[in-house]
């Protein structure tokens, strides 16, 4: 059976003097174990260990909730609301592989059931047949519209096809799955860009916003990812899949902390009704097992 990061922390406690120097060393390497980053978990060890020195904080509970207070402010949660009667667009950005096109499906059920009238998919990785006959299969199992166009044809312009539907119907939610093929990132970059000027002039005001999907097990991995991604276009927050037994889910805060990226929507299995809103306070509890 599989042990979770948050019973490892627990088992740090166990017959230990929860004061030493050492102990501290083992909480900072199993912050690292749980992707939080080495500098930073470096700095949240130090922080800890003095306030636990000045407030004469001992025994597990209080130094879980002190390592708690110091670990919330990089936990950034966002609600990313639609707009009524607007023609809203969220971009799906990431590597291949996270999940991507699973979770525009998942974003996409999730509005419908929400109340949303107009809800389309859009197939804008052009490059991958895969991608295209996999969103078209989501969206007949789901009964959401898909825009697609035929392979290699120009991602931008399905986007524009699919804003366009939406405004005709009064209005709505396009989910654009993209590319991401980073092994060459400067056409990635290019293509990116130019969905991203298309997005920008066919969205309402305020009614765009380019969401990050990131797999929670891969660890620092993400934050490089967060940081690629986000150079070439800005990302204003991340989906999180894979939020199971195997994720460690630090790397959350680390991208909270070195980009400030919020976290949106959580993906914790395989079904199309997995997904949640993320909550940082149940998150970071549930990261440190309190």
């Amino acid at each position: 059976m599989k042990v979770s990061f948050a019973e490892k922390i627990k088992s740090l406690f166990s017959g230990r003097n929860a004061e030493s120097e050492a102990f501290f060393d083992d909480l900072g390497d199993a912050l690292i174990e749980g992707d939080v980053g080495a500098k930073f978990a470096m700095e949240l060890i130090d922080s800890l260990e003095e306030s636990c020195r000045k407030e004469k904080i001992s025994g597990q509970k209080e130094i879980l909730l002190k390592l708690k207070e110091l670990i919330m402010p990089f936990a950034k949660e966002i609600r990313l609301p639609i707009q009524a009667g607007k023609t809203n667009i969220w971009m799906l950005l990431g590597v291949n592989g996270v999940g991507k096109t699973t979770s525009a499906a998942k974003l996409a059920l999730m509005q419908k059931n929400s109340g949303l009238q107009n809800v389309i998919l859009c197939a804008s990785d052009t490059f991958r047949a895969a991608a295209v006959s996999q969103l078209e299969s989501h969206g007949e199992k789901l009964g959401i519209r898909v825009v697609a166009h035929q392979m290699g044809s120009d991602p931008a312009a399905v986007v524009f096809d699919a804003a366009d539907s939406a405004r005709a119907h009064g209005g709505g939610l396009v989910i654009a799955d993209t590319a991401g093929r980073l092994h060459n990132k400067e056409n990635l970059v290019r293509e990116l860009e130019k969905i991203d000027r298309v997005c920008s002039e066919k969205a309402d005001d305020s009614c765009y916003k380019k969401l990050l999907v990131l797999d929670a097990t891969t660890g620092q991995n993400a934050l490089r990812q967060a940081e690629v991604f986000n150079e070439a276009v800005g990302v204003d927050a991340l989906v999180l899949t894979k939020c199971d037994s195997s994720a460690k889910g630090g790397v959350a805060f680390s991208i909270g902390k070195a980009l400030g990226i919020p976290t949106a929507f959580v993906c914790t299995g395989e079904g199309y009704s997995d997904i949640g809103f993320f909550d940082a306070e149940k998150y970071v509890d549930g990261f440190l097992g309190l």
